[in-house]
């Protein structure tokens, strides 16, 4: 059965919860819009169905079920945590999840209104999130390293949505980026994907991180572009003062990388606006905006 065969309803889950989690099928079940390798469904109002629909979701999903309840008890804002796991079956032949549902609004359909507020808590998150991470803890080829491993995408998102008037500006960002020194430290905890889909909002300000699918060690710069790409113009600057821990090379890493998501934001907005799959209309005004802060905003 190919992903395209398997058509994810409410009586699917329904079914699901009735075979292997009985005692949760009776609370009410609600499709939540949005989502990328996973459809989600709102089960009652604490919990939240993930069903894969995409080749590489379940393994992501094992990863968070593995790591999540090691990370949750240190950060400071609600993640979500697994707390059953729906095996294979006949009816639905991936792995699944239900995991705590995190109250608040996904940061790409509403915005931040108190910057000041939304720096410091970012930085007190990502603070406690970057701690030296364990031998076994996961790798990724596709994020974590510096940036020169990453030039083929960053091109391809370049020429692709870059406006004419912002390119030397753009690419300027990016080239200062790759020149800048390695993360010499150990690997780090890391998100490994901050961008306004996955952080959640409630009266102006960020209530939550979602979707640890890439939480992997690395370099944190990777999770820093986030002063650029999820908080409003001006509040990077408060943003790394608070975060206390970042040096000029780490900060270059992490605009170039702000850089970076921007443009596939806007990419993925084009793609939507054309219908293609895949792609996010709501994305595409969220990447600009951020690409125009980082090129407002450098710090260093």
């Amino acid at each position: 059965m190919t992903d395209s065969e398997i058509e994810i309803t409410a009586d699917l889950v329904h079914d699901l919860l009735r075979e292997q989690h009985p005692d949760l099928a009776g609370l009410a079940i609600r499709e939540v819009a949005g989502g990328w390798g996973n459809q989600m469904w709102r089960l009652g109002d604490e919990l939240a169905v993930r069903m894969p629909r995409t080749a590489g979701a379940p393994d992501l999903l094992r990863k968070e079920c593995r790591w999540l309840p090691v990370l949750a008890p240190r950060l400071p804002l609600p993640v979500p945590e697994p707390v059953r796991i729906g095996e294979p079956s006949a009816r639905f032949p991936k792995p699944w999840t239900i995991m705590t549902w995190i109250p608040g609004e996904p940061l790409d359909r509403t915005s931040i209104s108190r910057g000041g507020h939304a720096a410091g808590t970012l930085a007190a998150f990502l603070e406690a999130l970057h701690v030296e991470a364990p031998e076994d803890a996961p790798v990724s080829e596709d994020r974590g390293g510096h940036l020169k491993k990453y030039t083929d995408g960053f091109d391809h998102f370049f020429h692709a949505v870059v406006p004419d008037e912002l390119a030397d500006g753009v690419r300027a960002v990016w080239d200062d980026a790759v020149a800048a020194p390695e993360w010499e430290g150990p690997p780090l905890w890391v998100h490994g994907d901050l961008h306004p889909a996955n952080v959640v909002v409630t009266d102006g300000t960020l209530s939550g991180v979602i979707d640890f699918g890439d939480v992997l060690a690395g370099d944190p710069a990777w999770d820093l572009a986030a002063a650029w790409v999820i908080l409003p113009a001006g509040a990077a600057s408060p943003f790394f003062s608070a975060y206390g821990q970042a040096d000029a090379g780490t900060i270059r890493r992490a605009r170039g990388l702000a850089a970076l998501k921007s443009l596939f934001l806007m990419l993925m907005g084009q793609n939507g606006d054309r219908g293609l799959p895949g792609g996010k209309p709501a994305w595409g005004p969220a990447g600009r905006a951020a690409l125009d802060r980082v090129l407002s905003d450098g710090l260093v």
